[in-house]
């Protein structure tokens, strides 16, 4: 059943042959060139100017929404200290990946060291797993203000809001440290070309000419508590929350309660729909140039439609805007 399972989480993982093991010829290579994408021509410098402005637009919603958050006291709520962290973290993983992703663009290819390309990997896969766990606290948080509103303040005070914030930081770091140790060990040598345009951990470990399986199984576990444990938890709370919704008495208190968490919901389904689509679906159900474009909308697409959807979406965030836009005036 693992052997199977295996096949579907990372299908798009090979295992280290003779021949990689042979080309080795006690040269270990040090630098990684990652291709970007080739073949762009002039349209290079399009997409080049294209992700910056996404980039760009993307750091300034989420600082703008961190500071509203801060120094508004109607935003000074759990929901809120949960969507600063979840934005933050956001800001980390795109941070981590889109300016090196700009330089091979504009360079049409370019070298990571090794020790570079191990350090982004594990930074990529750590704030990704922060937003996982954070996600998680933001849907148990709604599932008590929608399911136990009587008990909300008691049970959801500022040490659990702490705690829980803590505890999803923690998680995102310290687990993927695991599969690190793994990593570092390993050797590359002879073919070190990447088609790709930053350390994704499947294209990275394929080209590795040391044993990878026990990588392999270790990023496979990994995926139980860090993305399953989280998702189930979410599916759970929000199969708790429509039933308590839809045990109300009256349809203006449904709208009430759907509007409180929908926005949360749409981040949850676009987070892990782009997940779905770029690490859990077969690598050979797509091309090469397909798997990168998946990869963009998990890295810089999705990032950029979360803070639009808390700005849109969000009756409080836009009383928030409109008092700073009077006092400007």
């Amino acid at each position: 059943m693992l052997s199977n399972s295996k096949n579907i989480f990372f299908s798009d993982f090979k295992p280290a042959t003779k021949m990689n093991m042979d080309n080795e010829n006690g040269t270990t290579v040090n630098e990684l060139f990652f291709l970007g994408f080739p073949g762009l021509g002039d349209f290079r410098v399009y997409l080049f100017i294209l992700i910056l402005s996404t980039y760009t637009v993307t750091m300034l919603l989420d600082i703008m929404i961190i500071i509203l958050v801060s120094t508004r006291q109607s935003l000074h709520s759990p929901m809120y200290m949960f969507l600063q962290n979840f934005l933050f973290s956001e800001m980390c993983l795109v941070t981590f990946i889109v300016p090196n992703m700009l330089r091979i663009i504009w360079m049409d290819g370019a070298t990571i060291s090794v020790t570079g390309c191990i350090t982004q990997s594990y930074l990529f896969v750590s704030s990704g797993s922060s937003e996982c766990y954070l996600l998680t606290a933001m849907s148990y948080d709604r599932y008590l203000a929608i399911c136990k509103p009587l008990h909300y303040n008691t049970i959801m005070d500022h040490t659990l809001q702490y705690f829980l914030v803590i505890v999803c930081w923690m998680l995102g770091f310290l687990l993927p440290l695991i599969p690190l140790s793994l990593l570092i060990m390993l050797k590359f040598c002879g073919y070190h070309v990447i088609d790709h345009y930053f350390c994704d951990l499947a294209p990275f470990v394929n080209i590795a000419c040391s044993d990878t399986s026990a990588l392999q199984i270790d990023i496979f576990v990994l995926t139980i508590p860090v993305v399953a444990v989280p998702f189930v938890l979410i599916i759970v709370s929000y199969l708790c929350i429509c039933v308590a919704i839809l045990r109300m008495p009256s349809i203006g208190s449904r709208k009430k309660a759907f509007s409180t968490c929908s926005n949360h919901l749409l981040v949850v389904g676009m987070f892990f729909g782009a997940a779905l689509l770029n690490y859990f679906i077969p690598v050979k159900e797509h091309s090469v140039a397909i798997n990168k474009m998946l990869s963009i909308i998990f890295t810089v697409v999705t990032p950029l439609f979360n803070p639009i959807i808390y700005n849109l979406r969000n009756q409080d965030m836009h009383a928030v805007i409109f008092t700073y836009i009077q006092w400007w005036k």
